[in-house]
């Protein structure tokens, strides 16, 4: 017991250390105490890079200061300006949570951990960020970084995406936080994860903890953290038709429950395999009714990899003299089109054309 206490006081005590002598990573959002903005951070960067994600976070507090002008914020306008960040459920959820706490909370975000958790979008490890950085509440972050970095250090084997390895990283994360300097604490730990303990190539001879680290001392550091799970990739392959008549365009909204939900799309026949020309071409005469003499335009093969899927799939444009009309899709002009948010896969498609 007298070595547990004494591995975490030293753990606790040089990470605070290193924080405040060698962390220099540098983010506009550290040191923040707006839980609006913390939130707005906290949602953006989850399963993105901060490099990327910077970019999206100064431009929705640009566009929305408050959460009261996100809540008043047309949806189509939201999903735009998120355009390209992927998993859009996060956008639907952030609109959502933002509308609640306008309409029912008169537009003053929740000051308890309880309370924050109970918002749509909201994890454990969000409820916590918010709670300690805004609000100095003692609930310990648990993300990634913090994953490995405690895995190593203290040498655990269970798999972190199990249910018993998540409850044991939370009550150990809890037992080591600084629970007078909870916010800071949390963000030393992400810090020290993203900059030091890192996934790949971990900087071990300039660690603070390497001489009491487990996965350090016996040779773990490229085996820890343990996941038990294999991520089942499907292959999809999108072929959009995109059927123009007099600068105007069929789109239509993504249905629920599948990839890209809330975002527009051209007429789309998916298929599970790889096409060649000329059933390409027969499926654009079956849906449109566009003969294969008419002029078309076949694009490059494009790519997108997602977490559990790879999107395959060519554009192929077709210039009809007859009124658009497929069940399902809108007609819209070709000025409406650059309003509407469509997934990074049409939209580099779009941006090589332009």
């Amino acid at each position: 017991m007298e070595k547990t206490a004494s591995t975490n006081k030293f753990f606790t005590r040089q990470l605070l250390k290193w924080n405040e002598l060698c962390n220099t990573r540098q983010m506009p959002w550290k040191g923040e105490k707006d839980a609006y903005r913390i939130w707005l951070s906290e949602i953006i960067l989850q399963q993105t890079r901060v490099e990327q994600g910077l970019a999206y976070y100064q431009r929705f507090i640009k566009a929305f200061p408050t959460v009261n002008d996100l809540a008043k914020a047309p949806e189509t306008t939201v999903f735009k300006l998120w355009e390209g960040l992927g998993y859009y459920s996060r956008c639907k959820n952030l609109i959502a949570t933002a509308r609640f706490i306008s309409t029912e909370l008169n537009g003053e975000f929740p000051n308890t951990y309880e309370a924050i958790l109970k918002l749509k979008g909201i994890g454990p490890y969000t409820a916590a960020a918010i709670s300690s950085f805004a609000f100095q509440l003692p609930h310990a972050v648990v993300d990634g970084n913090v994953f490995r970095v405690l895995s190593r250090f203290f040498g655990i084997k269970i798999p972190i995406d199990s249910t018993e390895g998540k409850k044991t990283f939370t009550v150990l994360a809890n037992s080591l936080l600084d629970k007078k300097q909870p916010g800071i604490y949390n963000q030393a730990l992400m810090d020290f994860g993203a900059v030091i303990c890192k996934p790949q190539q971990p900087l071990c001879d300039a660690c603070l903890l390497q001489k009491n680290c487990v996965a350090y001392l016996n040779n773990k550091v490229n085996v820890l953290p343990v996941k038990e799970k294999k991520i089942i990739k499907r292959t999809r392959w999108f072929y959009y038709f995109i059927v123009e008549h007099n600068n105007s365009f069929l789109v239509r909204k993504r249905p629920a429950k599948d990839i890209w939900e809330n975002l527009y799309e051209f007429v789309l026949f998916e298929s599970d395999s790889e096409l060649p020309e000329n059933k390409i071409k027969k499926q654009l005469e079956l849906i449109a009714g566009i003969k294969t003499q008419s002029k078309i335009t076949i694009s490059k093969k494009y790519k997108q990899q997602l977490s559990h899927q790879t999107i395959h799939g060519q554009f192929i444009k077709a210039i009809t003299n007859s009124p658009l009309k497929i069940d399902g899709y809108d007609i819209v002009s070709q000025k409406k089109i650059l309003l509407l948010p469509f997934p990074k896969f049409i939209t580099s498609y779009l941006k090589d054309i332009e």
